[in-house]
C-alpha cells in the first residue's frame, strides 16, 4: 500500500469515525442522562450516614464574588434531621450538590439579617415546597426582626405561589407549603437560649458582638455526645469562646486584615473613595483567623473550620496567606473552608472524619 492510499484510508476512517460519533452522541448521551437523572433523584444522603452530627459548607463565601464560595450557608444533620444555618445566594443549589433533598429541611436557623445571610432564603423556600411536595411552610428561626424577613419574601413569591398552584394543581403542590413561617426568639439576660430541644438534640442561640448589627447570634448544636459551634458574623467574641468549650467542632467566620488593606489600597489608587471607606469600615465587626485560633484553642475545641471568608482567595497561594499565623496559635486542624466541605461527628467515637461532597 503507497503512502497516499495509507494516508487516505486514514482520513476516511476518521471520518466514519467522527460521523458516527455524530449520528450516535444525541441517542447515548440520552440513554446516559436517563441513568444519571434517576440515580440523583433517588439519592438521600441522610439515607447513608451513620448516627451522628454532621456538618457541611453549602456556602462558605461573604459578599465578595468568590467563584469556589457560595453565600454563607451551612447544613448540620443530627441523626436523620437536617438543619440549615443562613442562606446565601448560590447555596440552595449547593445543598443539592451535598446529596440532600431540599423538601427533608426540616428548619432554617438565621443568625442575622445582612444580606448575604439572607438572600437565597427565598429560592431555599421554593425548592423545599416543591421538591417533595411538602404541605406545611418551612420553619425560620431568628432573632427579633425575622418575621420582617420571611413576610416580605412570602409577598415577593405570592404570585409565584399561585402560578404554581394553578398549573399543577393542589394535589401535586399544595398552597399551604410554600414560603416559611416565621418562628423568632429573644436572648435573654443569660446572654443564650434554647431554641429547640427533645432527648437526643439541642439547638441554643447565644449573643454575638457584630455591632452595630443587633440582634446577631451563633448556636450551639449538641446532640448524643457530640457538638458543634457555629459563630455567625462576629468580633472576637467571649461568647463565642464560651459557648464552644470543648466542642467536636467550631465554624467560625473569619476575614485577612492584610488582604484587606490591599483591597483598600486598590480602591484608593482607582479612584472610588467611597469603596475604599467600605473595605475599612467592615474591618472592625468581623474576626481575624488568627483570633479564631485563639478562641479554638482558649475553648480547647477538637477542629476549626473557618468561613465565611472576607475577601475572596481567587490566586494559587493566597489560602496560605490568609491563615496567616493560625495554625501556630492554635495546635488541632485549622481548615480555610471551601463549598462541599463535610465532617463527620459519629455518635460513640472521638473521630472527626473531613471530605467533601462535591
Amino acid at each position: 500500500m503507497t503512502l497516499r492510499r495509507f494516508a487516505l484510508y486514514t482520513l476516511l476512517a476518521a471520518l466514519l469515525a467522527a460521523g458516527a460519533a455524530y449520528w450516535f452522541r444525541g441517542p447515548l448521551s440520552m440513554a446516559l442522562a436517563k441513568r444519571v437523572v434517576a440515580g440523583r433523584l433517588a439519592a438521600d444522603a441522610l439515607k447513608d450516614l451513620p448516627d451522628g452530627l454532621h456538618v457541611g459548607l453549602c456556602g462558605a463565601g461573604s459578599p465578595f464574588p468568590d467563584d469556589q464560595r457560595a453565600g454563607p450557608c451551612t447544613a448540620v444533620v443530627a441523626g436523620k434531621r437536617l438543619f440549615i444555618f443562613d442562606v446565601g445566594s448560590g447555596s440552595p443549589r449547593n445543598i443539592g450538590k451535598l446529596g440532600f433533598v431540599h423538601g427533608r429541611i426540616e428548619a432554617v436557623f438565621l443568625t442575622h439579617f445582612h444580606s448575604d445571610h439572607i438572600d437565597g432564603l427565598g429560592e431555599l423556600m421554593l425548592q423545599r415546597w416543591v421538591s417533595t411536595s411538602n404541605s406545611a411552610p418551612l420553619p425560620v428561626h431568628g432573632p427579633q426582626g425575622v418575621e420582617q424577613v420571611v413576610a416580605g419574601l412570602r409577598q415577593a413569591y405570592a404570585q409565584d405561589q399561585q402560578y404554581r398552584v394553578a398549573h399543577h394543581g393542589e394535589v401535586t403542590l399544595p398552597a399551604g407549603g410554600s414560603g416559611g413561617l416565621a418562628q423568632p426568639f429573644q436572648i435573654g439576660q443569660a446572654g443564650r437560649v434554647v431554641v429547640l430541644k427533645d432527648a437526643d438534640l439541642e439547638i441554643a442561640a447565644f449573643s454575638v458582638d457584630h455591632a452595630p448589627i443587633h440582634p446577631a447570634v451563633g448556636y450551639r448544636i449538641s446532640y448524643k455526645g457530640r457538638s458543634v459551634v457555629i459563630s455567625g458574623d462576629t468580633k472576637q467574641s467571649a461568647a463565642v469562646q464560651r459557648e464552644a468549650q470543648g466542642v467536636d467542632l467550631l465554624v467560625h467566620e473569619a476575614l485577612s486584615v492584610p488582604m484587606m488593606a490591599v483591597l483598600e489600597g486598590g480602591a484608593g489608587q482607582a479612584g472610588r473613595p467611597q469603596l475604599k471607606q467600605l473595605f475599612n469600615d467592615i474591618l472592625n465587626y468581623h474576626a481575624t483567623p488568627e483570633q479564631a485560633a485563639e478562641t479554638a484553642r482558649d475553648a480547647k475545641v477538637g477542629f476549626l473550620l473557618l468561613h465565611h471568608i472576607v475577601p475572596a482567595l481567587s490566586l494559587p497561594g493566597m489560602e496560605q496567606a490568609f491563615v496567616g499565623t493560625a495554625r501556630s496559635i492554635f495546635n488541632g486542624p485549622v481548615r480555610v473552608g471551601t463549598d462541599g466541605d463535610f465532617i463527620s461527628l459519629p455518635v460513640g467515637s472521638a473521630k472527626i472524619d473531613l471530605g467533601r461532597r462535591f
